[in-house]
């Protein structure tokens, strides 16, 4: 009759290590991946916002006859400016709250604009939220594009 010795087998610790570093690896080539298409939907949602607002804007300036002044900024979307008359304004506001960019800034409107001297300027300062930097998100060609 034969006794059987019944040892518990695990893991030894060379083979942890060599698990841990295996995870450690397939992480250094994810996160860098995943936060470059965080970004990227973040420029993608500000572009979006940019569009509405400027959809908002053309919808103002049809009714008042021009747009909103720098001054009245995008403010005059959300709530009638006191210079306008509210019959020209409309019955209802343009906006529902004055619009951000998708890193929670509110865009900066210039009317008339430096870059569209004609029209107005929209721009949201990025994700440095610094003004006149590569990472600003603009409605004008910016010259390093062209």
């Amino acid at each position: 009759m034969r006794i059987r010795r019944y040892t518990k087998r695990g893991f030894t610790f060379l083979e942890i290590m060599f698990v841990v570093v295996i995870i450690g690896i397939l992480a250094a080539i994810a996160v860098p991946n995943l936060a470059r298409k965080a970004n990227w939907a973040k420029i993608k949602a500000t572009e979006a916002g940019m569009k509405n607002t400027e959809t908002a804007l053309q919808e103002y300036e049809m009714k008042v006859g021009s747009y909103p002044t720098t001054e009245q900024g995008l403010e005059a979307l959300v709530k009638c400016p006191s210079d306008v008359e509210k019959d020209d304004w409309g019955d209802s506001s343009y906006l529902r709250e004055v619009p951000k960019d998708a890193y929670g800034q509110k865009f900066i409107y210039k009317c008339p604009g430096e870059h569209n001297p004609d029209d107005y300027d929209l721009y949201s300062t990025g994700k440095d939220k610094k003004d006149g930097t590569d990472d600003d998100i603009v409605n004008w060609t910016k010259e390093s594009e062209k």
